[in-house]
């Protein structure tokens, strides 16, 4: 939240499919400066309040408005600021409503069995009526009014809202097949039947329905939960030299506390002593423990698992990295992707077309047939078989296992539309310096021109003070340099960086400038002495960055920076261009360096010495081009052109802009993690095509047959049931995905 706007996370209570959630969705958004997206399959609401609307729009006002429609509502525990008896509250009370489900489909099955009893013997030819009217109304009466109560509260409340769900479809055909049966027997009608059975067969299969699908919606959010439990209760806090246990919400940043060996990282913080290594998995996906000493920072959920550390808290509750990663990955669970709008569209209209549909059915076979009762029954069966459950969960089921199962292996997604478009990518441009390369050079040779004044570590002195503050891999590296060397830097006035380019600043009222060739180039400044003869050049100064330092107009000497190439750098490109994907190398540096790296992982297009708003342009041309452009950086250099691609990937150690901008991250420095994100987001994609395919094609065929008498009312209900269970055991399947980092481990 911020002082611009608000945003609230609600949930959500009451939905039974998506035509609720459609319904609740578009009350929200009457509100003046509300912008709300309803989930049915998570059973929340993210909801987004205009500046021009806080203070007037509040929490109150939102559930108030949910409450008015029908449903309810309550602000959603962030299980990083509440207290931890809150969240496991709120997890209890959906476990025990889920267990409250289970026992009333038990019940409702236990009285179904003597109508199953009475199918088969009509099925071997011993009549209708195997069981007397009156057992039958006794068995069927709990289970239409006691064990069916919630589709008529649910009915109630979405007519009383002004729209219709499948609550309504289903209390309106299951009380028509027991209101006509009623009727036969307190009023035998010649030659009719009591079809009690269907009415009861018909709730008992849709309860069993909705609570198979209530425990794999639970199962697909599973990743969520458990990125949720990595971070531990309690704090083992150190003051005074006495170690404390204390719950999570009593630290605060700047607090001690020990983590001992085998213990998991409580909060965000700096190691203060000791020496260990952590399992940092959680956050990477990386199996492989990383060494951490004094100075380094430790991350809640990671687990110690050598030696004992003493630390000092910098970030704890919401700002830990781990409560940022479930934020994002919770928002992009709930967030809609461009594929579902044609669902939404269907669904809006849904109900009540069907009901429009079971209204045509029974005037139809009425009139044609000139038997009502079996009008009446085909109605009822199109009434039961029609449920927009399976569009409403298609898309949010497979998003919320492919994106709980990307944040497992060390991929953050920004959004739905982010993993829609990955899939469509056919080009993906590479940064070079911290991404096809480790991001940590050193300095390999320096050249200072034969008519300088100064020598060589003068010049470096004042290279490393020109470069003190930026932040860029190969400032660090000039600076650290200079630091080796014991030099002390000549102090600077004026210092002006250019981003993505160099620095000038003031020494000694003259004008100094340090940067790439084409940089000083611009600057009316000749550097053409400064390339050594290929032939005499080593193949690490081949792949070196070349740094100019001029003064005035006069180049002074230059510095040779070579990076070392990621060793994930040249698989990923196999694998890129083994899904049919050009990979290209944008880079500021010089060709020369850029032609060398390319070559060494593998990439036959490249574009030297570019600005970022070259970047940026280029990125522009390929997509004018109609390409689908894809941009991986870490530095804020990288930042305009990942913005500007289809889909941006950032590295997860690279700049705050740079991570910003990207609709992706990549946890684990790993270049193969782009290849992954792709093939997960195809993998995503095709549960999603095949679900929307399955719902379309189910009401597409059973309402037909429904409405001409092919399925009779208790076939119709346990085919609804199942096709809701069916897609969301699909998107169930996403959870067998593995990473190319799970096979290597």
């Amino acid at each position: 939240m911020n002082i611009d706007s608000a945003v609230f996370d609600l949930d959500v209570s009451g939905m039974t499919c998506v035509a609720c959630a459609a319904r609740i969705e578009k009350v929200l958004n009457r509100l003046d400066g509300v912008c709300a997206r309803v989930n049915f399959a998570t059973e929340s609401a993210h909801v987004e309040i205009a500046a021009t609307a806080v203070g007037t729009i509040t929490a109150d006002t939102l559930i108030a408005a949910v409450r008015r429609a029908g449903y309810d509502a309550a602000l959603a525990a962030d299980p990083f600021l509440e207290a931890d008896a809150l969240v496991r509250a709120e997890e209890e009370k959906r476990a025990a409503s889920l267990k409250r489900e289970r026992r009333i489909l038990i019940i409702a099955a236990l009285l179904c069995l003597p109508f199953l009893w009475q199918m088969l013997s009509m099925l071997v030819g011993h009549g209708h009526d195997v069981l007397p009217p009156w057992v039958q109304f006794l068995l069927a009466a709990p289970i239409q009014f006691i064990a069916g109560a919630r589709f008529y509260k649910g009915a109630w409340h979405a007519l009383r809202g002004g729209a219709a769900n499948m609550d309504v479809l289903v209390a309106l055909g299951t009380s028509c097949a027991f209101l006509l049966s009623l009727a036969v027997w307190l009023w035998p009608l010649p030659q009719q039947h009591v079809y009690f059975e269907a009415s009861a067969m018909v709730i008992t299969l849709v309860l069993f329905g909705k609570w198979l699908e209530a425990r794999a919606r639970a199962r697909a959010s599973i990743a969520l939960k458990s990125l949720v439990a990595l971070q531990p209760n309690t704090v083992l806090r150190l003051s005074n030299g006495v170690v404390e246990t204390v719950s999570l919400s009593q630290v605060q940043p700047g607090d001690a506390y020990v983590v001992r060996v085998g213990d998991t990282v409580p909060v965000d913080g700096t190691i203060a002593s000791g020496h260990s290594a952590l399992n940092e998995a959680m956050l990477t996906g990386e199996s492989l423990p990383v060494d951490k000493s004094v100075g380094d920072t430790v991350f809640a959920g990671t687990v110690n698992t050598s030696g004992a550390l003493e630390c000092v808290a910098t970030a704890v509750g919401h700002t830990t990295l781990l409560a940022g990663i479930v934020r994002q990955v919770a928002q992009a669970q709930n967030s809609r992707a461009p594929i579902q709008r044609l669902a939404d569209r269907v669904a809006a209209v849904f109900v009540p077309a069907v009901l429009v549909i079971a209204v045509l059915t029974l005037l139809a076979n009425g009139f044609l047939l000139d038997d009502w009762i079996q009008a009446l029954l085909r109605a009822t069966a199109v009434l039961v078989i029609a449920c927009p459950c399976a569009l409403g969960l298609a898309t949010p089921t497979a998003l919320i296992v492919g994106v709980g199962r990307a944040a497992q292996a060390g991929i953050l997604i920004k959004n739905a539309e982010a993993l829609e478009r990955a899939e469509r990518i056919n080009t993906l441009l590479f940064d070079k310096t911290g991404t096809l390369t480790t991001g940590a050079p050193h300095l390999v040779n320096m050249t200072v021109q034969a008519s300088s004044r100064f020598d060589e570590n003068a010049l470096l002195a004042i290279a490393a003070a020109l470069e003190q503050g930026v932040n860029h891999p190969l400032a660090q590296t000039i600076v650290a340099a200079a630091q080796a060397r014991g030099l002390s830097l000549p102090p600077v006035a004026d210092v002006q960086p250019h981003s993505g380019l160099g620095v000038s600043a003031t020494l000694d009222s003259e004008i100094w400038r340090i940067g790439s060739p084409a940089f000083l180039k611009a600057q009316g400044i000749d550097p053409t002495f400064l390339s050594p003869a290929d032939n005499n050049a080593t193949e690490e100064e081949r792949s070196a960055t070349r740094v100019v330092i001029a003064r005035d107009v006069h180049a002074e000497g230059v510095l040779l920076l070579a990076d070392t190439v990621r060793p994930s750098a040249a698989p990923a490109t196999a694998a890129l261009c083994a899904q049919h994907i050009t990979p290209m190398l944008v880079t500021g540096d010089h060709e020369q360096v850029a032609r060398v790296i390319a070559r060494l992982v593998g990439i036959d297009e490249v574009r030297a010495q570019q600005s970022p708003q070259n970047k940026r342009e280029l990125v522009m041309a390929l997509q004018q081009a109609h390409r689908v452009v894809g941009m991986v950086g870490d530095g804020i250099n990288d930042a305009p052109a990942l913005a500007q691609a289809d889909v941006s990937f950032a590295m997860g150690a690279g700049s705050g802009s740079a991570l910003a901008a990207a609709d992706m991250t990549l946890l684990r420095n790993d270049l193969t993690m782009v290849a992954d994100a792709m093939d997960l987001s195809r993998a995503t994609l095709r549960k999603i095509r095949q679900n929307l395919f399955f719902a379309f094609v189910y009401n597409i065929l059973g309402i037909p047959l429904a409405a001409f008498g092919f399925l009779s009312p208790v076939l119709a209900g346990a085919a609804m049931a199942l096709s809701s269970v069916s897609v969301v055991t699909n998107a169930l399947l996403l959870r067998r995905w593995r990473s190319r980092g799970d096979s290597l481990h």
